[in-house]
């Protein structure tokens, strides 16, 4: 129903309006009927509004880019950065990002990508000192390569801090920069204390400590003026994680069933005794295979679950409503045609790759819009170093927002 403006109804009129109203199907005009009749019979108070609430509006998520035109960017990337003995990887990061930033559409707005190569090269090469250091030092002594570590393992939640910091700033829409202002506290906490301590519980508190940690990393981030809030539930982390380990298990029964003919077959034959041999070669790779499958389809089922748990129920307050509804299966058949691309080609459709997976995340997203979307102030503060985030990168301790 379209808003009507009762302010030239009479109370007989906005009577018999309200008794042909089904006001379970439409509260809100029931709403404002009532508020009318009881103006129109005590005008002595203030007349109400003739018009309901705004309603916000659901834009889609679009995703613009094209596997033959990434593969242009892709290849020459790659090759820059052999030739330059890694030099140009900054470049080749940054250009990778801004067309991926750049393809992705909210209500008819793009991203944007703001980093600069040198920002990213300068943190590659300490990086790539401390990463040479430890390496030395793991040559000459032990000892000293134990303490390096050591001291790496202890400054992980700075990395990750600053690297989500770094990432956020670097990421706009509508000229209007994300940010993050998470404490180095929390994050030693997080990201080493209660990891650490679900060792003591047998793993079976790492639900709650992952759930504590995407509190952490959303309920942080901003985007100009507002602060993202998060409401997440403990049990949906169970239920991922169960839902997870029951579909593994199945799978490997299943799997197993016909591996352990196979394994008869070939002990009876004698095949498994030559462990240079085709059959123990062929067994090898048909072990790997299963490992890979079940692994992929049980990390789909939670990547799916969590994701749409985590996104509805993401918000910022009189702006934006995140939504999710990435299903588990094309997740999976996604994934699964994603590897029998990259083995088949040899690694050349990674391209091809990276376009179809940012194309079903993004076509899995809506947004609702609020009044105040359009009145999200950005607000200035100094840009984020990039060296935590390339040091934690070469170190594999990036985190990946997606």
């Amino acid at each position: 129903m379209e808003p009507v403006d009762y302010s030239t109804y009479s109370l007989s009129e906005l009577n018999e309006a309200r008794k042909q109203l089904d006001d379970t199907v439409h509260p809100e005009h029931a709403e404002v009927l009532d508020a009318w009749i009881a103006y129109r019979q005590a005008p002595a108070q203030p007349a109400p509004s003739s018009t309901e609430p705004e309603q916000p509006r659901r834009a889609a998520v679009r995703f613009h880019g094209d596997g033959q035109e990434f593969f242009g960017i892709w290849i020459v990337n790659l090759l820059l950065s052999i030739v330059t003995l890694g030099i140009y990887s900054a470049w080749a990061k940054v250009r990778t990002n801004r067309y991926f930033y750049g393809n992705l559409e909210a209500d008819g707005h793009r991203f944007s990508y703001l980093a600069e190569p040198m920002q990213i090269l300068k943190g590659r090469i300490i990086g790539l000192v401390l990463f040479g250091s430890y390496m030395l030092a793991s040559y000459l002594s032990p000892f000293v390569a134990a303490i390096i570590m050591l001291l790496l393992f202890a400054l992980m939640p700075v990395m990750i801090c600053l690297s989500l910091r770094f990432n956020a700033r670097m990421t706009a829409y509508r000229n209007v920069r994300f940010g993050f202002q998470g404490g180095f506290g929390r994050a030693y906490a997080l990201f080493m204390l209660y990891p650490i301590l679900s060792i003591f519980t047998l793993y079976l508190t790492m639900p709650i400590v992952l759930k504590k940690m995407d509190e952490y990393i959303y309920g942080n981030m901003r985007f100009g003026d507002r602060q993202f809030q998060t409401n997440l539930r403990t049990g949906e982390y169970y239920v991922a994680a169960i839902g997870a380990s029951i579909i593994g298990a199945i799978m490997a029964v299943i799997i197993m069933v016909p591996a352990g003919i196979l394994i008869a077959v070939l002990a009876g034959s004698g095949s498994l005794q030559e462990p240079e041999g085709p059959a123990a070669t062929v067994f090898l790779i048909l072990t790997m295979l299963m490992y890979v499958l079940v692994i992929t389809v049980a990390s789909c089922y939670y990547q799916s679950h969590i994701r749409n748990h985590l996104y509805n129920n993401s918000h910022i307050e009189k702006v934006v409503k995140l939504e999710s509804a990435l299903g588990f299966w094309a997740l999976t058949k996604l994934r699964l045609v994603n590897l029998l691309m990259l083995v088949g080609s040899l690694g050349l459709a990674y391209p091809w790759v990276k376009v179809r997976t940012a194309a079903l995340f993004a076509e899995a997203t809506h947004l609702q819009l609020f009044a105040e979307a359009d009145q999200v102030v950005a607000e200035n503060s100094a840009d984020p170093n990039a060296i935590a985030e390339e040091v934690s990168e070469i170190f594999d301790m990036d985190i990946g927002l997606t």
